[in-house]
């Protein structure tokens, strides 16, 4: 006699879906990891919050090819309480010990001399705008641009998906184009922030010039250089 199959047995137990994420990038030029984990320390000790426990993929395209250890590196950033989760623009035998270590390889690879990068533009597909004042740990999150009429406090975060414009001091941390959108931009009347990001590339506020300290300003990303100017 066939039995009927249970319902448990009918229940979908998975799905796989593509997504984007915009991943912190570590571009590494020296293959010496000591030296890399004191200056990612200092980093870290700017904007602990943003970076703890934060996915890294390591950039290895300008690291000389030749006979030294990612393993040695990885364990410096886990150590940092940093998670590597992939490697991209690595030589062939990086790229098996990234496997080695269950480190994902993005297909990027090294870049012929004067090859052209592909830029992706993600629409966005809605404005949010906020009125009131963004206070001290508050975060705002916007699926398009994100309009703030008011200042934002230090320790607030704004998040968005597309371009941020801020008509009041800019403070606290402004992270724009979150799924990758390289287009996006941040404008704001008065620079004072403690990061900002563009599609996951960023800057502390101690890499800002002085003089656009306190100025109207507009960041946006050319290429893999996150650039400040003066609106």
């Amino acid at each position: 006699m066939a039995t009927r199959p249970s319902s448990i047995s009918r229940v979908q137990a998975c799905e796989l879906k593509g997504a984007g994420f915009t991943f912190t990038v570590l571009k590494v030029f020296d293959a010496d990891p000591e030296r890399i984990a004191r200056q990612v320390t200092r980093r870290i000790q700017q904007a602990p919050d943003f970076f703890k426990g934060a996915p890294i993929v390591l950039d290895l395209q300008a690291v000389p090819e030749g006979d030294w250890d990612l393993s040695a590196l990885v364990e410096r950033l886990r150590a940092l309480d940093l998670v590597p989760v992939a490697v991209r623009g690595a030589d062939g035998a990086h790229e098996q010990q990234a496997r080695t270590l269950a480190l994902g390889v993005l297909a990027e690879g090294r870049p012929a001399a004067g090859e052209p990068r592909p830029t992706v533009v993600e629409a966005t597909p809605t404005t949010r705008l906020v009125t009131e004042p963004v206070r001290s740990g508050q975060q705002i999150y916007a699926k398009g641009d994100l309009v703030v009429v008011g200042p934002v406090s230090h320790g607030a975060e704004l998040l968005a998906e597309g371009s941020i414009h801020v008509y009041g001091a800019l403070r606290g941390r402004a992270l724009a184009g979150l799924r990758g959108d390289r287009s996006a931009r941040i404008f704001c009347r008065v620079l004072e922030a403690e990061l900002i990001s563009v599609a996951g590339y960023y800057r502390l506020a101690e890499d800002v010039e002085p003089a656009l300290r306190g100025q109207g300003a507009q960041i946006y990303l050319d290429g893999e250089n996150l650039h400040v100017l003066p609106l």
